[in-house]
Formats: C-alpha cells, structure tokens, sequence
C-alpha cells in the first residue's frame, strides 16, 4: 500500500468524501509493509520509527501544517452532529462559534512545522489521521450505547459504563469510564456520543443537547470548566468514556483493516491493544 491508499482506506471506513482539514498525507510514501502507530507522533517517535525499520508513521492528534492551521474549520462538523440530536441549525451555529474562536487564538502562536520538518529531513513516510478515527469511534460507541438504552429504557449511567467495559480498549485502559457530571445511578437517559469534530464544544454546546432532549452525552474528555458549567445547568449527564481509549477504538478501526491487509502494525504512543 502506499499513503494515498491508507488515507483513502480511512475515509471508506469512516464515511467521509474527501480529506477533512485536521488530517493529511505529509510525506508520501510507496511499498508500506510496516506502520508506526500512535495517538501523538512527534520527532522522537520519528526517529524511533527509523530505528525500528518501520516504512510509515501514522499519528492520530494533528501534528503541523495545514492540519493545525485550519483545524477549527473540522469543528463546523459538530453543528451537523447537534442537529442528529435535535438541536435547532441556528442554534447550534451559536453555541459552537465562541469555542471555534478561543480555539482559533490557541492555535495561532504554535509551531506548526516541528515534527513535519522532522518528517520532511528524515523522508519518513508520515500521515495524519484525526477525524477519520474519531467518526470511526463515535459511531462504534453510539452503537454500543443505543443497543443499552434500547433494551432498557431506565438503564443507569453504571449500565453504559458496564457496556463500554466490554469494548477491549476500554477494558484494557488505566483510565476507566467516569460519570463527571451525574452519578453512576442516575437514569442515563437518551445516550448521544459526541467524539469527532476536532475537539469538545465547550459547556453551551452541552447544554444545546441537554435541551434537545439528550439524557447523557459521552465524550472523550472534558475541561473541569465546563464540569462546573453544566453541573449549574442542571440538566443532564456526562460520562467521560477516556481520552486514549475513545482514541483507539477508531485508530484500532483502521489497523484491523491495515492487518487484513497483510500490512504489520507496531502500536504505541496511547494505542491500547484491540484485544
């Protein structure tokens, strides 16, 4: 396979046309018999790659160029996400903008060309793959959890919990399933995942959903800001899934198809193992 293929594989299996904004081929590549896999793969990871012989380097988190610098153009996906859950377009366009801001100003002074440049002077074949894994593990848990809330209209937020520990990468992660906002008893209510789109839409976002009729949302990660926030809300529930894990249920979806492939997989970097 070359690097085109891969990206391309990525895209078939998260249902998306065309390359979204957070993702990118770096540095081309041919003959690919041998990946380096990681949530962040910087320069050290780079140089580790070409100790271990490895013909490509696939990092999830968006790592330089083009990929940092429109980043917040993928948080725009997010309002289609909200209006699956009901949340009025317009709506959705307002309480998403201010966090697309305060991520825009975060991003503007980075070193956007670290490890690319890295990647460039070592000809490591190098590619980056954030929102393509992120559908893939967003559609892998609402599906987890739709089937929960289905077979029991009164199921807790300890029962979602309970599913997400079978999924091998959760089960296998330091960091278990946190209810941050709600407890384990709590009826869960409708379950909605919200787990691509760049990053967290911040506490207004969250309470768009509640108010669309979202019992719990689940998501990666959550700032304790925003804990605060949507706890004086008082609305509805957040599960924390956990960041490296979500992660790797979607990274994994895509090097199970590389392995079908004949294509040898080295995980690291936060990759839990998918069995």
């Amino acid at each position: 396979m070359n690097t085109k293929e891969i990206m391309d594989l990525a895209l078939d299996l998260a249902g998306l046309d065309e390359v979204p904004s957070d993702s990118a081929v770096i540095v081309e590549g041919e003959n690919i018999k041998k990946v380096l896999v990681g949530v962040d793969m910087g320069t050290a990871e780079l140089l580790l790659a070409k100790e271990l012989g490895v013909d490509c380097v696939i990092g999830h988190h968006p790592v330089g160029d083009t990929t940092r610098t429109e980043f917040t153009d993928v948080m725009k996906n997010q309002i289609d996400r909200m209006v699956e859950a009901g949340v009025p377009i317009n709506k959705a366009q307002k309480v998403l903008m201010p966090r697309i801001d305060e991520v825009n100003v975060g991003l503007h002074p980075a070193n956007y060309d670290r490890a690319t440049s890295a990647a460039r002077l070592l000809n490591m074949p190098y590619i980056g793959i954030h929102s393509p894994c992120d559908v893939i593990a967003e559609r892998t848990v609402q599906e987890h959890m739709d089937k929960v809330y289905s077979e029991n209209p009164k199921a807790t937020i300890q029962d979602l919990i309970d599913d997400l520990m079978t999924i091998p990468e959760y089960k296998n992660s330091l960091s278990e399933p946190k209810a941050r906002v709600g407890s384990t008893e709590d009826y869960c209510g409708k379950p909605f995942v919200t787990m691509a789109g760049g990053t967290g839409g911040g506490a207004e976002v969250f309470k768009a959903y509640f108010e669309a009729g979202v019992g719990t949302l689940v998501t990666m990660h959550i700032p304790v800001a925003d804990i605060k926030k949507v706890k004086e809300h008082g609305i509805g529930n957040v599960l924390v899934a956990g960041h490296m894990s979500s992660d790797s249920v979607g990274i994994n979806g895509l090097m199970n198809e590389l392995e079908n492939r004949g294509i040898e997989v080295i995980r690291m970097s936060g990759v839990l193992s998918p069995k």
